[in-house]
Order: C-alpha cells, then sequence, then structure tokens
C-alpha cells in the first residue's frame, strides 16, 4: 500500500487482478483490522481467516463483507471457499432434477432463490439439448457414431466449466458484474441491516 501512495495509485491497480481474501482486501486499500470491525467479526478471527484461506464467518459477516470489498458474486464464493461446493451442486443440477438443488444453492450465494431456479433451469435445459444428441444419433453408420461422441464431448466440456455458465446466466440480468456496484449489494446492504 506504501508503493501505491508513492506512485499515486490505488493498491489495485498495482495487484492486478485480486484473487484471494487478502487481495481482495488491499485492493481496496481497507486494513484488516478495519474491515473486520466493519463487517462485525473479532480482528483476530479475521485474520486467520485471512491466513488460512478458510473463511468462517455467518452469512450476515458474508453479505457484509460482500457489500465492504464490492465482491462480485465468483469472487464471493472463491474467498469463502464455497466455489468447489458451488460447482458440484450445479453438475449435479444439470445431470438430474435441477429442482432439488435451488435451495442449496441458494444458501451458498447472497442470490434470491427465484432466481437461482431460473438459472438452474437454462443451464439444465441447455446441458439436456447437448446429450440428448447423443441418444438420437443413429451410432450405426460412422457419422451417426462421430457425431454422437461430439456431441458427448461437448456435454463434458460444458459440465467443466458449469460455474462459468450459471454465472453468465446471472449477469445478463444484471445481478452480477465485475466491476462497480451491482443490484444485490442493495439486496446485501437490506439484509445485513435486517439483522
Amino acid at each position: 500500500m506504501a508503493l501505491a501512495g508513492a506512485l499515486w495509485c490505488s493498491p489495485g491497480e498495482l495487484l492486478g487482478a485480486p484473487g484471494t481474501l487478502r487481495e481482495h482486501r488491499m485492493a481496496r486499500g481497507v486494513a484488516p483490522t478495519d474491515l473486520a470491525l466493519r463487517i462485525g467479526m473479532d480482528p483476530a478471527a479475521y485474520e486467520r481467516a485471512e491466513r488460512t484461506g478458510r473463511w468462517t464467518g455467518d452469512d450476515r459477516q458474508t453479505a457484509a463483507l460482500t457489500e465492504a470489498l464490492e465482491l462480485p458474486l465468483p469472487a464471493v464464493t472463491e474467498v469463502t471457499g464455497r466455489a468447489d461446493a458451488l460447482a458440484e451442486l450445479l453438475r449435479r443440477a444439470v445431470t438430474t432434477r435441477w429442482q432439488a438443488y435451488v435451495k442449496p444453492v441458494a444458501k451458498l450465494l447472497p442470490v434470491p432463490r427465484k432466481q437461482v431456479a431460473e438459472a438452474l433451469r437454462e443451464l439444465h435445459s441447455d446441458y439436456q439439448s447437448r446429450m440428448v444428441a447423443t441418444l438420437t444419433w443413429d451410432t450405426g453408420t460412422s457419422t451417426g457414431a462421430g457425431a454422437a461422441g461430439e456431441a458427448g464431448e461437448a456435454g463434458h466440456a460444458f459440465l467443466d466449466d458449469v460455474p462459468a455458465h450459471f454465472w453468465a446466466r446471472l449477469s445478463p440480468r444484471g445481478r452480477h458484474s465485475a466491476h462497480g456496484a451491482r443490484p444485490e449489494q442493495a439486496r446485501l446492504s437490506r439484509r445485513v441491516h435486517a439483522y
């Protein structure tokens, strides 16, 4: 931060794209103790979370952290350690009954269930349309087998990138942005102040 001050630029401009909780905090130029107090967390517990990479905050603290650091939704899942769990839930949702995964996915994100449900419905439909091609091609011919194989590969590629597809389905509706203020911040603020 001192170097940023000497160069007359923000810490974020020196860091590049932040990936960890510490990097996001530094990019905003906030001291760890100040951030911990702002989000209602013991400073020692916050610093331990930064050091270990394991977020121990509750939903209220997570919402306050999201607002304080202006984190986009993918970053929230990364810094709180929920990205792997989210990816697994999304994979299951697109390969089985998506409706059963609305509640578990919504618990991981500060997004209303209705929006999660719509994104999961779209993901499921997209994935299933890719995979149905593997079942309908006549595999008795060399061209049919090739088309089915290509469709299967497309389905596997879709599963590998399912978090990115999920975020893309939230983005067009204005619920996620990599830049600036987002509509969910107002909801997060209301949630934080409701406690």
